[in-house]
């Protein structure tokens, strides 16, 4: 017995040097099983995926299509993110009724409130396909071709596929394009906002703390599924029932210590952890710092309006977390690489793959992929790189811009098919709608200033004193008419005239141009993705993440990120109130809050030591869309919420290093607490299930 231990912990040493991985939940029997149980998991493969048994798989929605959140009661009580809920949450608020500063808490069912175009969806099944949808395809076909019967193929697997009628699939490229999988899902459409923390809980350290560790943020909100009178899937009425879920999570008291396992369940959203080297120093040369310079600039601008004013603040407040989220990731995903030598680390990856290409006599079949990178990619850079920093001045940062490059679109179908246009008006009404419900246009006119020298030298700010576009009223004048007489009025406008010769250039040179290059890059990366597990098959490979249901496993471990410093996994209470700063925005503390600390008013929510633990570090490799994901122990038991990870390991998108890549998640003890001593919402924890699986061991 004693030497099956050692054999255990030796097998969990080896396998905590090489974690990493987003796993398809419906290939997980085999090496997956065992390496979560050698990590300490008690949970089975069915118990995580089965199609003819409720099971884990049943209570991860993807929520909204950017998010990942986790059913908590047999009432349809859902948990994710407070920044996954945020623009709902932003769009119940106003000056009276402030739920960002404030929270909001639904004390029964007829407070809670619907969120138009919000939803949630299930995974149903998944199974592999990859023969069906590369039925026909042969090496002399063109990439336009093979898409074509791709996509040809996708679409009758997808009508012939057996489902009820409320169902929808989808079929999805993994490796490159060198497998394929059909989802199974159902949508949900009547979602409520059940619960959500002010801002100063649920976005704690706000920008300072975003990315890094110790982290203090009870980032968390609360939602509702309902259905209608036979469980299934309806848009919004007020006859619809809270859902009955097929599975929903229990909750642990018991939360986690170092070493603890931990599976991560979601919906993670992109990587590329297959690229070669030429390609991830371009990103950390070249593309990662023009962008930030870029966001770093009219974040400036916009921190300093929400600062002075609280009705901006309101305003901008998604807008801005938005901007500063990447901003901020893509600065620690460049230090990340650099530090790992990530770079280094690929390039000796590709010698070792040309070498086993030589010894295994493949050269004539794989010898130039490497070759072709080098050139497709230096000639690709000048073109990448501008029309990355065009999307970010022209979409991302500035709204008078993003109208504009909008309604160029609307211009072009006036042109080409009347049809269209007449469909396309309505949208971009609504659009022009939306960007005013949250605009103040000294705000966005500061940014253009701050911005626009980083794409041009023509910088003309003088348009907004001309533009129709700044004011709601008029700028519904210009859309409304004949599509000749809305394409005059749009052509006379001083914002139109300003930006449509770069829009244009973007889509007749630069677009045109990327995608040429880009479709050939891809084509070699489908042949180089098959050429790496066929040349060195023993590597670890796993899908990279296209926002489809997968797992992650780990464990509780702090980590090192430099010289002389070591990162506990846990933080707590203590922390909240130790960074509290008197009417700061990012490090504010609610005065009831302050009270509970004071009096250690904790209930059942502490650990042994007395204390609330706050947040906690994973080993588990996740990205953009794990954001909601639950965190779950060993015995299928929620156990902390993920948001985040720290700023030293951004980089895992590219390269997953087990020394400094940590997950960061909300103790489930500390969402309770807030929900029960801080909210008195002590109707949503009645109905969620409680357990101590380590007190029953």
């Amino acid at each position: 017995m004693k030497i099956f231990k050692i054999l255990i912990f030796l097998i969990a040493f080896q396998l905590s040097a090489q974690q990493g991985g987003m796993w398809i939940p419906s290939l997980l029997e085999g090496m997956n099983e065992q390496e979560m149980q050698a990590l300490g998991s008690e949970l089975t493969a069915k118990d995580i995926y089965d199609i003819n048994n409720s099971s884990l798989k049943d209570a991860i929605g993807h929520f909204n299509g950017g998010c990942t959140s986790e059913v908590i009661s047999p009432k349809g009580l859902i948990l994710t993110n407070h920044h996954c809920g945020f623009s709902q949450i932003q769009s119940h608020s106003s000056l009276e009724n402030d739920y960002l500063k404030d929270g909001f808490w639904a004390m029964n069912l007829s407070e809670e409130l619907p969120n138009k175009g919000l939803y949630i969806e299930f995974i149903v099944r998944i199974e592999d396909v990859t023969d069906a949808v590369l039925k026909g395809i042969t090496k002399k076909m063109s990439e336009q071709e093979k898409q074509s019967l791709i996509d040809k193929n996708s679409n009758i697997i997808q009508k012939n596929t057996k489902k009820e009628a409320w169902q929808n699939t989808k079929v999805k490229a993994f490796f490159q394009g060198n497998q394929y999988f059909l989802f199974v899902t159902e949508r949900f459409e009547d979602i409520r906002l059940v619960g959500a923390p002010p801002s100063s809980i649920g976005k704690f350290g706000s920008d300072t703390d975003n990315w890094v560790w110790p982290r203090h943020t009870g980032d968390f909100s609360l939602f509702r599924i309902y259905a209608d009178k036979n469980n299934r899937p309806a848009k919004y009425s007020k006859d619809n029932k809270p859902y009955t879920p097929k599975h929903f999570l229990p909750i642990s008291l018991d939360g986690v210590e170092e070493g603890d396992f931990t599976m991560v369940f979601g919906f993670p959203g992109s990587t590329d952890e297959y690229l070669p080297a030429v390609a991830v120093e371009q990103i950390v040369e070249k593309i990662n710092p023009s962008n930030i310079a870029i966001r770093e600039a009219a974040l400036k601008v916009i921190d300093a309006a929400m600062k002075s004013d609280d009705k901006i603040r309101i305003q901008y407040a998604s807008k801005q977390a938005r901007i500063a989220n990447a901003w901020k990731k893509w600065i620690g995903e460049n230090l990340g690489l650099k530090k790992t030598n990530a770079i280094a680390k690929r390039q000796a990856f590709e010698s070792k793959f040309t070498q086993q290409l030589k010894a295994k006599k493949l050269e004539s079949e794989y010898g130039y992929l490497l070759p072709k990178f080098e050139k497709l990619y230096t000639e690709i850079e000048p073109i990448t790189v501008k029309r990355s920093n065009f999307i970010e001045v022209f979409i991302r940062t500035n709204e008078l811009m993003q109208m504009m490059f909008r309604l160029t679109q609307l211009e072009n179908a006036a042109n080409q098919n009347k049809e269209r246009f007449k469909k396309l008006l309505p949208s971009m009404i609504s659009m022009v709608k939306n960007v005013h419900k949250n605009y103040n246009v000294d705000v966005d006119k500061g940014v253009f200033e701050a911005i626009m020298p980083f794409y041009t030298d023509n910088v003309d700010a003088s348009i907004y004193d001309k533009t129709s576009f700044i004011d709601l009223e008029k700028a519904l004048a210009v859309l409304d008419g004949k599509p000749d007489e809305i394409v005059k009025k749009l052509n006379s406008d001083a914002a139109y005239q300003y930006a449509k010769p770069y829009i244009i250039e973007f889509y007749t040179q630069i677009e045109p141009e990327f995608q040429r290059i880009n479709t050939e890059i891809n084509a070699y990366q489908t042949t180089y993705m098959k050429a790496q597990m066929e040349v060195l098959p023993n590597q670890r490979y796993f899908p990279d993440a296209n926002s489809t249901l997968r797992v992650t496993y780990g464990q509780v471990k702090g980590y090192k990120p430099r010289d002389a410093i070591y990162y506990e996994p846990l933080t707590y209470l203590d922390g909240v109130i130790e960074k509290y700063v008197p009417g700061d925005y990012e490090f504010d503390v609610p005065e009831k809050l302050q009270e509970l600390y004071k009096n250690k008013d904790y209930g059942q929510y502490k650990d042994a030591t007395g204390k609330v633990p706050v947040c906690f570090l994973g080993t588990n490799h996740t990205t953009g869309g794990n954001s909601g994901s639950p965190a779950i122990d060993a015995h299928g038991n929620l156990v902390g919420l993920n948001f985040d990870r720290v700023w030293e390991g951004t980089m895992s998108d590219y390269y997953y290093d087990p020394e400094i890549c940590r997950n960061i998640m909300v103790d489930l003890r500390y969402v309770l607490f807030i929900i029960d001593k801080y909210a008195g919402a002590k109707h949503l924890i009645d109905e969620m299930k409680l357990v101590h699986p380590k007190k029953t061991k």
